[in-house]
């Protein structure tokens, strides 16, 4: 089932939110809901509270990412592997490597993008859907969406990462995404 995607304003964007466990109500179904969203959206990821529960779950999938690539991302991202998983409980050990900027947008915020800074690797640990304990450590276009969905499990948006004058420029749109002001191709739960 295809859930809303919560829109900037609303709190659950902003908290940090509870591990789970396997008695988590109607896991399963929550997690297959969270693979239809993202894909109607035309999504690489999505965490939970951005379909308003303030749990630490989020599902990525940047195969279609990995598999459009030019020739010159080729050559940027020789080793890229792509990866469609789910992280339950996830927490980050370290961020490491070079800084580097990618245009970031997120389903929370429509129609806003902006150049982000990231380091270029990530590791964490978190469980898989059976709720199997893994320590990995994630690397380029993957590494970065994993880092922006691990921020949404702690209250984090991608525009916190903007400089004061960035965050300025793009206020009057970020009010309106708030007051539902917003067309997108997929349906969304504004603040009240």
């Amino acid at each position: 089932m295809i859930l809303p995607v919560v829109a900037y304003g609303s709190p659950v964007l902003r908290k940090v939110c509870d591990d789970i466990t396997p008695q988590y109500p109607e896991l399963t179904k929550l997690i297959a809901d969270m693979w239809d969203t993202v894909y109607n959206s035309n999504g690489v990821g999505l965490a939970a509270p951005q379909i308003n529960k303030p749990i630490r779950l989020f599902v990525i999938d940047t195969v279609q990412i990995v598999e459009d690539f030019n020739d010159e991302d080729r050559r940027k991202y020789p080793d890229e592997k792509a990866i469609k998983q789910v992280f339950i409980n996830a927490k980050k050990i370290e961020e490491t490597g070079s800084m580097w900027p990618y245009n970031e947008g997120c389903l929370s915020i429509p129609k806003v993008r902006e150049d982000i800074q990231r380091l270029s690797h990530v590791r964490l640990t978190y469980l898989d859907e059976n709720f199997v304990p893994h320590e990995q450590e994630f690397y380029g276009i993957t590494a970065r969406v994993i880092q922006h969905e691990y921020d949404h499990i702690e209250g984090k948006l991608f525009i916190d990462y903007l400089s004061q004058l960035k965050k300025r420029l793009i206020k009057k749109k970020l009010d309106d995404i708030s007051a539902g002001k917003v067309k997108t191709d997929y349906r969304m739960l504004f603040p009240k």
